[in-house]
């Protein structure tokens, strides 16, 4: 899914940049233009149509506030207003802006870029705007969901139906997608995602599909009796399912998947090796690792067999080994920063 546009209109052109690097830094989000005051941006927007827009208050030639109020019910997308004019926060909110945020003070930036990326995916959710005293529905391209361009890949076998569970409770609806293959026999894939689908509410869990496009949120189970492998394109991730000859002495292999995102993910992606008996998704560890991704093993003293972990941190596979309960939390930290 392409990134969401994001028009800012700010006539400082020092704020304008910097408002620009905050915006291209978040995952799922473009700067499509900068203009210095609502006339250009207003022929932006004809040209750029773009999904959201950053709006300052005082600008030359008309004022943000009054833009504001024309362009809602004319062109209805979030409106992030930042600005120094405190005093207007309620009559910007009434005329239709998403959120307010104050222009940083001096020595204030790094917080205000905190605060403009959580609410830019807040603002990417909206689907209604209210102005005046009437509701606009958003247009439908900028109610799209924000696609991560990071991906959690993870694989295991002995124990790891057990220990899958305790790792996604650190994950919710922002989550990058994950995609999962577990030593599990056929027909019971459907079983378990759907268990697990109900003990997350959160997410949506389901078994994997032939062509299947992952989003945020989603965990995707490999059929027991299939290899599942990791393809991109212009759309996003997605996975194929297909039947063949054991890798690794199993079918799906962890080998075969973390090979495809070895390939197609790179330093995207996070690999994840879980409890297990054997070697299997070592060496494909191994190369998500040297493709530049980062990587995770399951600590000796948490696994209920140390025999896939042990193999790819033998191999020099493993950026870090880390107790069960602390693998949720490492993989957070890693697409949060």
């Amino acid at each position: 899914m392409s990134d969401i546009k994001v028009l800012i209109a700010d006539d400082s052109i020092l704020f304008s940049r910097f408002l620009k690097s905050v915006v291209d830094s978040a995952e799922g989000f473009a700067c499509c233009a900068c203009c210095s005051n609502v006339f250009e941006a207003r022929d932006e927007i004809e040209r750029l149509k773009p999904d959201m827009l950053i709006l300052d208050i005082e600008m030359p030639k008309m004022n943000g506030i009054a833009f504001l109020r024309q362009l809602i019910p004319q062109y209805t997308v979030p409106v992030i207003v930042c600005s120094s004019r405190r005093d207007l926060v309620l009559q910007a909110m009434q005329a239709g802006a998403a959120d307010y945020i104050p222009k940083p003070e001096e020595g204030g930036y790094d917080e205000f870029k905190q605060k403009l990326l959580k609410s830019l995916k807040a603002s990417a959710n909206i689907k209604r705007v209210k102005s005046g005293c009437k509701f606009y529905n958003v247009r439908a391209a900028a109610a799209a969901e924000v696609i991560s361009r990071k991906i959690i890949i993870i694989g295991g076998s002995a124990g790891s139906t057990e220990a899958l569970p305790k790792i996604l409770t650190s994950f919710d609806k922002n989550t990058p997608p994950a995609a999962v293959v577990l030593h599990m026999p056929e027909g019971y894939t459907s079983l378990y995602a759907k268990r697990m689908n109900a003990e997350h509410p959160q997410l949506t869990i389901v078994e994997a599909e032939q062509g299947l496009y992952l989003k945020n949120g989603m965990v995707v189970i490999a059929q027991g009796d299939k290899h599942m492998r990791l393809f991109k394109d212009a759309k996003g991730y997605f996975v194929t399912c297909e039947a063949g000859p054991k890798v690794s002495g199993h079918c799906p292999s962890v080998d075969v998947f973390f090979e495809s995102a070895a390939y197609c993910a790179g330093g995207e992606a996070i690999g994840v090796i879980l409890t297990g008996m054997g070697k299997d998704g070592a060496r494909g560890l191994s190369q998500m690792h040297h493709a530049g991704a980062y990587t995770i093993g399951q600590s000796e003293k948490s696994s209920a067999v140390y025999g896939m972990p042990k193999a790819a941190f033998e191999l020099g596979a493993v950026d870090k080994q880390c107790d069960l309960e602390k693998i949720g939390d490492a993989i957070k930290a890693w697409y949060l920063k």
